[in-house]
């Protein structure tokens, strides 16, 4: 089935929506055990998941690619059973977004300054190099 009409529908197996995310089953029985989802069971006790489900679960992965925890993306989108305002999550989530940035700014910082000590480093072994290979 193409995306395209996987996007037209109103409701997903466990497998459409694990082939369409390109994650496993497994990852998204993981998030409904955090709570960060609640598929809907047929008759047959079988999930089914509705386009609420699918956009929460892209929301997650997003998070998940830009580095936040479960934890964190649980408070930025809300637990599936609670209900949260959109501004709220605006809130919570502009305040996650900076603790990142601060942190990622941090990293880089800290970066900048061991690729300048190894950089120092490598010059004095050059200039030591050299060195020994005029004194023989």
């Amino acid at each position: 089935m193409a995306n395209r009409e996987l996007n037209q529908k109103n409701s997903y197996t466990i497998s459409e929506l694990a082939d369409e995310l390109e994650i496993s089953p497994s990852s998204i029985r993981f998030y409904e055990d955090k709570g960060l989802i609640r598929p809907q069971r047929t008759p047959g006790n079988q999930r089914l998941y509705m386009k609420k489900h699918r956009a929460r679960l892209k929301m997650i992965l997003r998070g998940k690619r830009f580095g936040f925890t479960l934890d964190e993306i649980g408070e930025m989108i809300g637990m599936e059973d609670m209900q949260m305002n959109e501004v709220e999550q605006i809130n919570r989530s502009q305040m996650f977004f900076d603790k990142k940035i601060e942190e990622i700014r941090y990293r880089r910082a800290e970066l900048d300054y061991m690729e300048k000590d190894l950089l120092s480093f490598k010059q004095k072994l050059e200039r030591r190099r050299k060195e020994l290979n005029h004194k023989k």
